[in-house]
């Protein structure tokens, strides 16, 4: 009678625990957008192609999450993107969150993999893995939003191939300095930097400017001298890299839905793209490597 009794209880916790995984999944369901928010992306999206692409391009844009869920951003990123690449030209999108499209023939089918708000993922089929570094590094594109740098944490080529990890969020609001007003990447900002409200990251090893291009990152001049931040004080936001002879692209910026429909960011999202896709040239020379160092564009004085 007793065991009779232990092997129920044994298949009723297991019937939980199936249950549990499947509730956690379906909940992996993006939000829908008001017809509102989808005109303010439409109104915000840059009218044409930075530049004519080269050939017909076509991007995987990835959102599966295997840790928190960022449903706005992955709501109002997707379809910032979908709808880019229909009102530019620039691109055609299929959207997933299916690892199967890591097999190496699915894969290949693409010029670029736009991570958008994923998380903690594994990619633990070595065949993925593989196929994803040959993919970057035989001179495909890598692009990534937000989150997509908390991924790989067991994976150290993954993590390089995005340039660093996440180590927190300590700010809500951030004062944005151009680290090189003149790169081709960061026309989107005139010239000038800014303040945004974002959930904000801040970064860990692998990261570097020995081997990043950075592009924005904190003006922690304007923040109060206790403000929480790296011992390097270096807190980066947006950076290219070549990875072989392929490119990457990856901007912080994407947890609220309000940075979808933010002009200046959608264009730079664009550039950034159509960069990584080998559309737009641009220098990915380590920020470390630089002489002289280019004089940074900061933002004005928080207004109060």
């Amino acid at each position: 009678m007793e065991t009779r009794r232990r092997t129920s209880l044994y298949c009723l916790s297991l019937l939980v625990a199936m249950a549990a995984a499947t509730s956690v999944w379906a909940q992996h369901t993006p939000p829908t957008l008001s017809e509102k928010e989808m005109r303010q992306i439409g109104d915000a999206l840059p009218a044409k192609a930075t530049v004519a692409p080269a050939a017909p391009r076509k991007v995987l844009l990835f959102w599966r999450c295997e840790g928190f869920f960022h449903g706005d951003g992955i709501a109002a990123g997707n379809k910032a993107v979908e709808m880019m690449g229909e009102k530019t030209g620039a691109f055609t999108v299929v959207t997933s969150d299916d690892m199967s499209m890591f097999d190496p023939d699915k894969l290949n089918a693409f010029d670029a993999v736009i991570f958008n708000n994923t998380t903690n993922l594994a990619f633990e089929n070595p065949v993925h893995r593989q196929a994803l570094l040959d993919f970057a590094r035989n001179g495909k594109g890598i692009v990534g939003t937000h989150s997509s740098v908390d991924n790989f944490y067991k994976w150290p080529e993954g993590a390089a191939m995005m340039g660093a990890l996440f180590a927190g969020h300590p700010w809500g609001e951030a004062p944005v300095k151009l680290d090189d007003p003149e790169h081709p990447l960061l026309k989107a900002f005139g010239g000038k930097g800014f303040w945004v409200q974002d959930e904000m990251y801040q970064m860990r090893d692998p990261y570097s400017r020995e081997k990043l291009r950075v592009l924005l990152s904190f003006d922690m001049s304007k923040l109060p001298a206790d403000a929480p931040t790296r011992e390097d004080k270096d807190n980066a936001i947006a950076w290219v890299q070549q990875v072989g002879k392929g490119r990457v692209f990856y901007c912080s910026l994407g947890h609220n839905r309000n940075i979808f429909w933010d002009p200046a960011i959608l264009q730079f999202y664009l550039d950034g793209i159509q960069y990584a896709l080998g559309d737009l040239p641009a220098d990915a020379t380590p920020s470390a490597a630089l002489n002289p160092q280019p004089q940074p564009a900061l933002p004005p004085a928080k207004s109060k």
